[in-house]
């Protein structure tokens, strides 16, 4: 399969639109790829494209009072960010960088805007998915009001493993450093909680994976 074809596909995926539609959407963006630790934009930028993420992972972030990074959104497949989710137009309040590898479809200057006011499907799936960005926001925000520092290190582990054949799994696990920086929490802090998880056997390594093993037992310290 043809790379337009590709987009073609995943738009249709995303946007849950008709074929037809998804070929006029795939023809307005342009894919790119950045390597991981690339800045897409920098604080203060003032957006006029928006982009689409296919394959990967970008992160928005800040620096706290000490210096500490601290994510403020993460965006993975089928999320966008950039022009569509600063609607107001002013300067961008975080930078935002590829954690890993990042595939993505750009469309420029105010075409996304084009597409959302000409096609039905779109402006709904764009509303649905800044939804789920605010929901996800306000439930972190939520965790670190309510719960322990541990607790959110086990709240996260849950909410970002998947189902594969019946086992709960974060594949790839991006380490202590990544999750302390997604937390805003000290890396020591994440490295005695997970081997703490480790020790009673509720969570496993398993090469770049962390299977885990007792939902229950995540779930038990704050439930």
């Amino acid at each position: 399969m043809g790379l337009d074809q590709d987009l073609t596909g995943f738009v249709q995926r995303v946007f849950a639109c008709p074929a037809e539609t998804a070929e006029v959407i795939a023809r307005r963006a342009t894919e790119r790829v950045y390597a991981a630790q690339a800045v897409i934009l920098r604080a203060g930028d003032r957006p006029s494209d928006t982009w689409l993420v296919m394959a990967g992972r970008a992160q928005a972030l800040v620096y706290g009072s000490e210096g500490q990074l601290v994510m403020l959104q993460e965006y993975a497949g089928g999320d966008l960010f950039g022009a569509i989710a600063n609607l107001d137009a002013g300067p961008q309040a975080a930078e935002i960088k590829a954690v890993e590898t990042l595939r993505a479809a750009l469309f420029l200057g105010g075409d996304f805007l084009t597409l959302i006011e000409t096609h039905t499907a779109v402006g709904l799936a764009v509303s649905r998915l800044l939804l789920r960005q605010l929901r996800e926001t306000t439930g972190r925000m939520a965790d670190r009001i309510t719960l322990s520092a541990p607790d959110r290190v086990r709240a996260e582990l849950l909410r970002m493993a998947v189902e594969v054949e019946r086992r709960l799994v974060i594949d790839p696990f991006t380490g202590v450093t990544a999750l302390a920086i997604k937390l805003s929490i000290a890396r020591e802090t994440v490295s005695r909680a997970i081997n703490a998880l480790e020790r009673r056997g509720a969570v496993r390594r398993e090469g770049r994976a962390l299977i885990i093993i007792s939902p229950r037992l995540l779930r038990s310290d704050f439930a």
